[in-house]
């Protein structure tokens, strides 16, 4: 027997095979049918499962037997050999364990493969009645760290904040505005002036420079009346020995003797310097008729006050009370009376003056210039009011208005009466009721 009759004959026996499954799988198809007839409860579903798995294995078979003739026209026998190789001893059986590699790749690649799809990862959506708990993440220790150093930090500002209320109760400055304002009349743009520049000094005790403030003004506004008043303040605070009240004319009467007088004077000053550093204080030093001091006094006090003192040197007020200057508060306030107030006398005069008080001495470069406007007849009526309650007199008003009238005024502009006089007059004018 020749090679293609095994091979027809090996293909005949598979396909003979074949009929008899598909034989056989049709009479268990038939006689499920059969029993399904008999059945007295027979489905149309039922039937139609049947067709179709009848239709499946005859499309089957005919894939299977159009694919054994193309095996068999490319020269291929039953066993997968090329045509004239010799025959092999096989079983009678259908079997694929004779295929070589290039039949099984053959048909693999005639059926089709299903390609491997990645499995995407779902999205997880949280359930609405029970929520999902996100990872807890750790914390670092350095929180703690920065959460000390805020705690510090707010601390140590507490503490400066309240050293700085500390300061300004300690000098009391609250009742010193107090006493200002009720017995200083007509001063109020320069009482405010002063009063800023103390509370902004005496708010701590570190300093650059010592604090020296010039008051300016004509005779008789109330320049020695606010000295005698800021002296015994500070006399109460600090004590007696820690305020000074230096009267030119009285201290140094002589010219002859500047120099002596400014040698006393910087010794006197020092030591008291010294003594409120130890006491963690801050002296006063007023000085009034500063118009009449000589120039050595002056030095003396530009070496003082100028900032390049040592520390305790640092810590001091310097009050200046002079008429320098009133030539030009008095012109400006007649020339400007319709539209002068208590604010813009300060801010229109301080550069006025201080141009004109630095070519008289460098001493004034160092000073903060308020200057102290003219008072008028209201003023200098508040003035005899308060000096004849103090000697005990009935506050006559009719009495008060004769005697207020009896003093010289300036020629009436914009409807201000200025006095020309001031308060000068008033106690001695009382004294002779």
């Amino acid at each position: 027997m020749s090679d293609q009759d095994s091979s027809s004959q090996t293909e005949g026996e598979v396909e003979g095979e074949m009929d008899e499954e598909v034989d056989t799988e049709l009479d268990g198809e038939g006689d499920r049918d059969e029993t399904l007839r008999g059945s007295p409860a027979l489905s149309l579903s039922s039937f139609s499962s049947s067709l179709r798995a009848v239709v499946r294995i005859k499309q089957k078979y005919r894939a299977m037997k159009k694919r054994r003739q193309e095996m068999a026209l490319l020269g291929l026998g039953a066993d997968g050999d090329p045509a004239g190789a010799p025959s092999k001893t096989s079983p009678k059986i259908f079997t694929f364990d004779g295929l070589t590699p290039f039949s099984s790749t053959m048909l693999s690649s005639s059926v089709p493969q299903k390609k491997k799809r990645r499995r995407r990862k779902g999205v997880l959506y949280p359930n609405r009645g029970r929520q999902r708990a996100p990872p807890k993440q750790e914390q670092s220790r350095a929180k703690y760290c920065l959460y000390l150093l805020f705690a510090i930090v707010f601390v140590q500002v507490y503490n400066a904040i309240e050293n700085l209320d500390d300061h300004v109760l300690r000098y009391d400055l609250e009742g010193l505005e107090k006493t200002l304002r009720r017995e200083v009349f007509g001063q109020q743009g320069a009482v405010d002036g002063l009063l800023s520049h103390l509370k902004d000094y005496l708010s701590t005790y570190v300093h650059n420079k010592p604090l020296v403030v010039s008051l300016h003004g004509p005779s008789g506004v109330g320049k020695s009346h606010l000295g005698r008043l800021l002296a015994g303040h500070f006399r109460s605070v600090v004590g007696e020995t820690l305020v000074l009240q230096y009267y030119v004319l009285h201290h140094c009467p002589q010219e002859a003797d500047a120099l002596q007088c400014a040698c006393d004077l910087a010794a006197l000053i020092s030591e008291m310097v010294k003594r409120a550093e130890e006491e963690e204080k801050i002296p006063l030093f007023v000085f009034d008729e500063a118009e009449h001091m000589h120039g050595e006094i002056l030095d003396a006090l530009l070496q003082l006050v100028a900032s390049k003192q040592s520390n305790e040197y640092l810590n001091a007020v310097y009050l200046l009370l002079s008429n320098l200057g009133h030539a030009h508060v008095t012109k400006h306030m007649l020339h400007n009376s319709s539209s002068i107030s208590t604010s813009n006398l300060v801010k229109e005069l301080t550069p006025i003056l201080r141009s004109s008080l630095e070519k008289l001495h460098p001493l004034w470069t160092e000073a903060d210039v308020l200057p102290l406007g003219l008072l008028e007849k209201s003023h200098v009526m508040e003035c005899f009011l308060d000096e004849m309650t103090r000697e005990g007199f009935y506050p006559d008003h009719t009495n008060i208005e004769r005697l207020a009238g009896e003093v010289g005024y300036y020629p009436e502009v914009g409807g201000h009466e200025y006095s020309k006089t001031g308060c000068k007059q008033v106690v001695a004018k009382v004294n002779l009721l």
